[in-house]
């Protein structure tokens, strides 16, 4: 009978153990299913073979790497020369140079044009016992000729047909091609032409003097002539024929290398060649210049006309001369600024 007692208060005491037990892991359950209402199982844990981590402490901002900047697609730095297409003719031009030798040869003729008006510098006399067979056989028959006083004007017109056509080439090259550039770039080639045409025929003539045509016939007629006009003693070279000709041949060398396998260049030359032409002659019917005086200009003229474009010519297409570029600086006291930098080959 004791031992039923001591049995029946044992199992008393494990009964009365496990309902505590229960009614904790209910507790638990209770609280866990609160805490995560997505009924994620709770964590486990640690490990009890692995070793046991201590939280470390948050790192401060300054540790942060911020994000890449995505990488630019438009540079500032100039690019390399890109070679041209394939049956491309480009032409270089530096502005602030090619600028500069227009401005300094037609700035240097119009000077020594000005100092010619006013008569200072005598002209060369003829002298009354000159033999005038001693001259060249090609100039002796034009002082046994009247000169035409129509010829001259002539003569300008055709000068005029020239240096309009100058005008107008660029513009229907940069149309033909569908780029200003291109219309710039021979805007420039056809000035350097006429100007250094200018330029050289003026000092070419104030460095030998030659009598025009019509001082000797004049001095025929009349023993005691006397050459008082400065004008009458710039036969050598004519100005009219050196600057129609580096206008021609300007023309004849873009044709060919614009548009080389069509009819263009072969028309533009022999336009070239017959305007050249026809303004020699006139000059030469007018009194004003030998033949020799002629052939010397258009030789002059078309060798400047065909140097200017070909020392501009290149096979690349460079990029701009100069590069303007503007940079972000970090704000300071509110203020936010920047940095404007230019660069470029002079």
């Amino acid at each position: 009978m004791k031992t039923c007692r001591i049995f029946a208060c044992l199992l008393s005491a494990t009964v009365t153990t496990l309902l505590l037990s229960a009614v904790t892991a209910s507790a638990q359950s209770a609280s866990v299913s609160a805490a995560s209402p997505d009924n994620t199982p709770p964590p486990r844990g640690p490990d009890p073979i692995a070793p046991v981590e201590t939280s470390a402490s948050p790192k401060s901002s300054s540790d942060v790497s911020p994000p890449k900047d995505p990488e630019r697609k438009v540079t500032l730095e100039p690019k390399p020369a890109e070679r041209a297409p394939a049956g491309r003719v480009t032409f270089d031009i530096d502005p602030l140079a090619d600028s500069s030798m227009i401005a300094a040869s037609l700035g240097f003729a119009g000077v020594l044009e000005l100092i010619n008006s006013t008569g200072e510098i005598r002209p060369q006399q003829i002298s009354p016992d000159f033999d005038k067979n001693q001259l060249l056989s090609i100039d002796r028959g034009v002082l046994n000729r009247t000169p035409d006083p129509k010829a001259g004007g002539y003569s300008t017109i055709g000068l005029g047909a020239a240096v309009a056509f100058a005008f107008v080439d660029p513009v229907l090259s940069g149309y033909r091609s569908g780029s200003v550039q291109t219309g710039i770039a021979d805007a420039f080639m056809y000035a350097e032409s006429i100007s250094f045409s200018f330029a050289m025929t003026d000092i070419v003539k104030m460095a030998v003097r030659r009598p025009r045509p019509i001082a000797y016939i004049r001095s025929e007629n009349d023993p005691n002539y006397q050459n008082s006009s400065t004008d009458n003693a710039l036969s050598f070279f004519s100005g009219h024929s050196a600057i129609t000709a580096s206008i021609g041949a300007t023309a004849t060398y873009l044709a060919f290398a614009r548009s080389p396998n069509t009819a263009r260049p072969w028309l533009t030359l022999v336009g070239a060649v017959g305007l050249s032409t026809f303004v020699s002659v006139e000059r030469v019917r007018a009194g004003a210049h030998f033949p020799t005086d002629v052939i010397a200009a258009t030789i002059v003229g078309a060798g400047v006309g065909v140097a200017v474009p070909h020392l501009h010519r290149t096979d690349d297409i460079k990029q701009r001369r100069v590069w303007v570029g503007f940079a972000p600086t970090n704000e300071w006291r509110g203020e936010r600024g920047g940095i404007l930098t230019m660069r470029g080959i002079f």
